[in-house]
Parts: structure tokens; C-alpha cells; sequence
């Protein structure tokens, strides 16, 4: 006997932000395995009686092992459950998706992917900028801010993330961001770009905060706090 697993993008916290399918599929399920970001709120959707399993990762705490996760989604899954892991933002960005779906393969277990409003378009959504402009902000990248050791990535591409006509957006990078930005500015990425540090994005406790790469560099290197966050840099940011 084998369920289903179906991989729910939350969105960034608010539980206005998610899909009817997402909502559906909730309501749908025999379990919850959730991320930190997708609890609280989110998790009234869950019909009476499902389990809710917290499996979520955080920076500097102690979260579950990947192997552990997945190992959970197929035990489930093999009961006959109808299983959601739910993930904040869209479940396909810096979420470790592809780990999972492995090890359902490797199982034979069904699956399905429900996308979700990625963080990214919900903070600029929030400081009432665009991702883009015609001429002056015509790519976006995304990049992650730590490996699996919670360090900067050493293979990041430094030519394209001082493109001063890209805007930007580094997940899970205020512990890392300074040592970033120096390199960035080594790079000719001048140190008065604009930035905007968005913690809590879509939830009660969101702030926004607007200033320059050097100046946000310097805040972090002093103090990063505890809150989820997303980093923006480059023509847009100081919209």
C-alpha cells in the first residue's frame, strides 16, 4: 500500500498568500510535515485529526537531518497516507526539493508539486518595488547566502552578482552578507548601491529597512538578529 506526497509551496507566512490548491491539499491530508515558516496560521487549514510534523530548519538551531525528513515522507507514504510537505515560499527555491523527490523515487511513491508565491515577489511586493525595469533592471538572480555549513558559497559567479543592472536577491545571507559585500565591491560594485533587508516578510512582524551595501554590510557585521530574511540589491532597491 503506497499514498501520495504532495510538496506545498506556502508562500512567505501570510495564509492570504496561499494557493486554493495549496489550501485543497491541506485539507486533504492524513499529515502535515511543515518548515517553521509554514506554521502558526498557515496550519488552520489542516483538517481535524491530521498529524502535524514540525521538520523545519533554521540557521544557528537545532533542526532535523535531510535524510530524517525524507526518510518521514516515505514511512508516511507507505502507510497509504496522503502526505504534505509543506514549504515556505516556493518549495523549488533553496527548499532541498530534489532531495525529497529522490528518495520518493527511490520508493516508488506517487508525488505532485504545487508552486507557491516565492519570498522574493512578496518582499518587493511589500516595499511596492518591481523586480524588473525596462532598461535599467532587465535580469533578477537569486542566489543563497550560506552552504551546507552555513558559510558563504566559495563557487559563487562575483561578475555577475556586481552586474549594476540586475537586481539581486540573496536568501539566507545576513550572517554571511558582509564578507559578500566585500567581495562584491572588489568586484566594482560601488558600495552606495541600494539595498533593502526585508525580515518577516508577510507576517505581522515584517520590517524593511532601505540603505546602501555598505551601510547594510556594516549593520550586520554589528548585529543579524534572529528573524527570516531576504536581502535586495541594485537599481530597484531603493524605489
Amino acid at each position: 500500500m503506497s499514498g501520495f506526497v504532495s510538496f506545498v509551496g506556502s508562500g512567505p507566512g501570510d495564509p492570504e498568500l496561499l494557493t486554493l490548491k495549496a489550501v485543497n491539499r491541506m485539507k486533504q491530508a492524513d499529515a502535515i510535515l511543515f518548515d517553521d515558516l509554514s506554521s502558526g496560521p498557515i496550519l488552520t487549514h489542516a483538517r481535524a485529526g491530521a498529524d502535524l510534523v514540525g521538520v523545519g530548519k533554521r540557521a544557528g538551531r537545532p533542526s532535523p537531518k535531510q535524510d530524517h525528513v525524507s526518510r518521514l515522507l516515505v514511512d508516511y507514504a507507505q502507510t497509504g497516507a496522503r502526505v504534505v510537505r509543506l514549504k515556505s515560499g516556493d518549495g523549488g527555491m533553496f527548499g532541498r526539493l530534489e532531495e525529497e523527490l529522490i528518495a520518493l523515487r527511490a520508493a516508488g511513491i506517487g508525488f505532485e508539486i504545487v508552486p507557491g508565491v516565492p519570498s522574493a515577489c512578496a518582499a518587493a511586493a511589500a516595499a511596492g518595488i518591481p523586480l524588473t525595469r525596462r532598461l535599467t533592471a532587465r535580469r533578477v538572480q537569486f542566489v543563497t547566502g550560506h552552504d551546507i555549513a552555513g558559510k558563504l558559497p566559495e563557487d559563487l559567479n562575483l561578475a555577475a552578482l556586481a552586474d549594476p543592472l540586475a537586481t539581486t536577491v540573496v536568501f539566507m545571507g545576513k550572517r554571511t552578507f558582509p564578507r559578500m559585500v566585500a567581495m562584491l565591491v572588489d568586484h566594482g560594485l560601488p558600495r552606495a548601491t541600494p539595498a533593502l533587508l526585508a525580515e518577516a516578510v508577510s507576517t505581522p512582524e515584517q520590517t524593511l529597512e532601505r540603505s546602501t551595501l555598505g551601510q547594510l554590510a556594516d549593520r550586520l557585521e554589528a548585529e543579524v538578529g534572529n528573524a527570516p530574511a531576504l536581502i535586495l540589491y541594485g537599481p530597484l532597491a531603493e524605489a
